[in-house]
């Protein structure tokens, strides 16, 4: 039995991993999916002052009180930024580290630095950030699912720059997983790039869209367990 610890991307929660989840459990598998502050059910908890850093908090404190250990730890885009810091502040928690087209910071940077003109997070004069448009093959089902569960993101989430020790190189391994099937400006291209020939890292291009766990969530699940 695997453990998995999944951060969710932007605009969106732990519940937009439920198909995935599902998948997981039946196979076996513990899953936890925290949603960070401000979004998903805890909507209700929105400020000006959330920042990536209340996101990093929320992840630390679910592995805190529930004991987690041994976990694979997948980041989801915005995801990304949270499971960087995570890993390098708990190493010795985590078994494998695994982006799923998500956002790969180093000490200092932010997601509105590395996301270039274009990204919403890029031009930030509002203190919410309104989402993103879903993928084009999201089904007319999933979008009654998801578009009334989305919310705006606070903008400190997107401006801060994320803060890590600078300590050795990672024990456990990396894998970066690029989604190939987008249409227009891939702004995860530049880490598929940097990581696809790299001896540190595993790399896999997946044929779906931005959001795996919500237009192909076998594919993506039979992913995650081969890595388990």
């Amino acid at each position: 039995m695997a453990n998995y610890v999944i951060c969710h991307g932007a605009w969106s929660g732990g519940w937009s991993w439920k198909k995935v989840r599902g998948l997981l459990n039946s196979a076996g598998h513990e899953v936890v999916t925290p949603t960070y502050t401000g979004l998903g059910e805890r909507a209700h908890l929105a400020h000006p002052m959330i920042d990536l850093e209340t996101h990093i908090q929320d992840v630390l404190g679910a592995i805190q009180y529930e004991d987690l250990r041994d976990f694979i730890l997948v980041g989801h885009s915005y995801g990304g930024m949270v499971v960087t810091a995570v890993a390098d502040r708990v190493p010795e928690r985590v078994r494998h580290l695994v982006y799923l087209d998500a956002f790969v910071p180093g000490d200092g940077q932010s997601l509105a630095s590395l996301a270039g003109k274009g990204h919403p997070a890029a031009s930030i004069d509002e203190w919410l950030i309104v989402p993103n448009p879903p993928s084009p093959d999201t089904s007319t089902e999933d979008l009654a699912w998801i578009l009334p569960r989305r919310r705006h993101q606070p903008a400190r989430c997107f401006s801060q720059p994320v803060r890590l020790t600078g300590g050795s190189a990672p024990s456990f391994p990396r894998t970066y997983v690029h989604c190939t099937n987008k249409i227009g400006n891939d702004v995860f291209r530049q880490f598929a790039d940097r990581f696809r020939d790299d001896p540190a890292w595993r790399f896999h291009a997946m044929d779906a869209s931005h959001s795996p766990n919500i237009t192909a969530p076998e594919a993506l699940a039979a992913l995650l367990l081969a890595l388990a």
